[in-house]
């Protein structure tokens, strides 16, 4: 063991600054294979590793002094590949997945701050999902507000498990910046999780707007419900008026414009319902009181406004008695 340590195992007790350091992402010497264009071992069919880079004519790994004084002469070091993202040997199905840099998580809270730009549009000028952008938000307030009570922050930890972990960098010269991860994914709404059996005219056209009005009468087509419906009108403007960027810019302020009066819609929403709301105050506790109806809960009692909606009602697709086949067409 100590001669493994003393040997191959030195680049791992000093890891090279950069870089991910993965087991499998150096030979049994301990030398960087990706460093000088060497492959990373992988598995034929049989389940057998196999050394690519020595067999296709590559050139061989190099020790890790020679990498350093690649670093120190100001020769980067090449980008991990999909094969030195396997920390786990035994497990190559499992690749670690980047996380956003230090650099980036403070560009977006810039953004919001001072540039008063919203979590949506920043999550789309940055490729990182909304939900993503409100975390890093949040954290980067409290961050601040301990710095400013003068609590002690875990900086050298979350320096090194950084360090350990690949990352998404941020570059202010390279606009747009490249994504993070998919920001437009479709998220499930919960009247589609239950079965349905909807026959329709072979005459009728059904599209997206159709199967979302069978789920649910207020439900809105997948078009709508994506995170980022402004990009697919931009990319649909864009293609049809090609070599018109003052179209483009145009269509662009008229969404911003939209996008700003519907959070001014929602700010006067939140004032008048806080307006609304009695609150007492306890020594631990802040109690909330608001006038509620009968009539909020609608005429099935399943409405969002009634007493209890936040704990969800079961469907009754599934519940005995319940007439699961069509009786009529519509």
């Amino acid at each position: 063991m100590f001669r493994w340590l003393n040997g191959p195992g030195q680049a791992f007790r000093d890891p090279l600054p950069g870089s991910t350091n993965y087991l499998n992402a150096y030979d049994p010497q301990g030398n960087l294979i990706r460093a000088r264009g060497g492959r990373a071992p992988s598995q034929d069919d049989s389940g057998n590793e196999s050394r690519e880079g020595k067999e296709d004519g590559s050139e061989p790994a190099i020790g890790r002094l020679e990498v350093e004084q690649n670093i120190a002469s100001g020769k980067p070091i090449p980008k991990e590949q999909a094969d030195d993202l396997i920390p786990f040997p035994m497990n190559r199905q499992f690749r670690s997945q980047p996380v956003l840099s230090e650099e980036l998580r403070d560009e977006i809270y810039r953004r919001i701050t001072e540039e008063t730009k919203s979590v949506r549009r920043v999550s789309a000028e940055l490729g990182v999902e909304m939900n993503r952008v409100g975390a890093v938000f949040r954290l980067k307030t409290i961050e601040h507000q301990w710095k400013q009570e003068g609590k002690p922050l875990a900086t050298p930890y979350a320096r090194a498990v950084n360090n350990m972990l690949p990352k998404t960098s941020f570059d202010p010269t390279r606009l747009p910046a490249p994504p993070h991860e998919s920001i437009n994914d479709l998220p499930v709404h919960s009247a589609t999780i239950r079965q349905l059996f909807h026959p329709v005219p072979e005459s009728m056209h059904f599209n997206r707007e159709s199967a979302a009005k069978a789920f649910d009468r207020n439900l809105l087509p997948t078009d709508k419900r994506i995170p980022h419906p402004e990009l697919i009108e931009l990319t649909r403007v864009a293609s049809e008026n090609r070599g018109r960027p003052d179209i483009m810019n145009a269509r662009r302020q008229e969404l911003e414009q939209e996008e700003a009066a519907i959070l001014d819609m929602k700010r006067e929403r939140k004032a008048r319902r806080e307006a609304a709301t009695k609150k007492v105050d306890t020594p631990r506790w802040q109690f909330r009181f608001e006038n509620i109806k009968v009539e909020y809960a609608g005429p099935d009692g399943r409405g969002r406004g009634g007493v209890g909606a936040r704990y969800g009602v079961p469907p009754q697709d599934r519940k005995k008695g319940q007439v699961k086949i069509p009786t009529k067409v519509e």
